[in-house]
């Protein structure tokens, strides 16, 4: 193992795919990463930590954790098949013609490019706008009348 490597993973006869962390690494800490990325103790093998459900696509979850915790800056060695940046990727998907893909991909290019509809900006004031009247030099005269059919106050 090279020095200063901090977690260390592979496959085990018995336990399947294991975890550890080293002497670089703070026991408590080591345990809570390796936790938090879906290791378990292994009863009666200390500092050994298997994946609690391998069964669940297990080599995938295991390089998922080796990346994560090479982004957070410590130093991993895993087995061939468990490292991300050995192994191939995993296939990306078929594109069929006439696909979901296809039809993303024109709605994309049809919302980034230029509309002819407005080609030329509109020359003329938005229709329903009306001009605002100039204000009046005099005031009003507004006689009002009473009369005596009207309700009181």
């Amino acid at each position: 193992m090279q020095p200063g490597t901090h977690f260390a993973f592979g496959t085990h006869d018995t336990h399947g795919i294991v975890a550890s962390f080293t002497s670089a690494m703070p026991a408590h800490l080591g345990a809570w990463y390796l936790e938090r990325e879906q290791f378990e103790p292994v009863p009666g093998e200390p500092g050994l930590y298997r994946l609690s459900e391998p069964e669940r696509d297990g080599p995938r979850q295991t390089r998922q954790a080796v990346d994560d915790l090479r982004l957070q800056g410590y130093t991993v060695q895993a087995d061939i098949p468990l490292d991300p940046a050995l192994t191939a990727s995993p296939p990306r998907p078929v594109v069929r013609p006439g696909g979901l893909q296809e039809h993303r991909s024109r709605l994309a290019q049809a919302a980034a490019g230029r509309t002819t509809q407005r080609a030329t900006p509109p020359t003329t004031s938005a229709p329903g706008a009306r001009p605002i009247p100039p204000k009046p030099t005099y005031a009003p005269t507004v006689h009002l009348t009473a009369s005596d059919h009207g309700r009181s106050r």
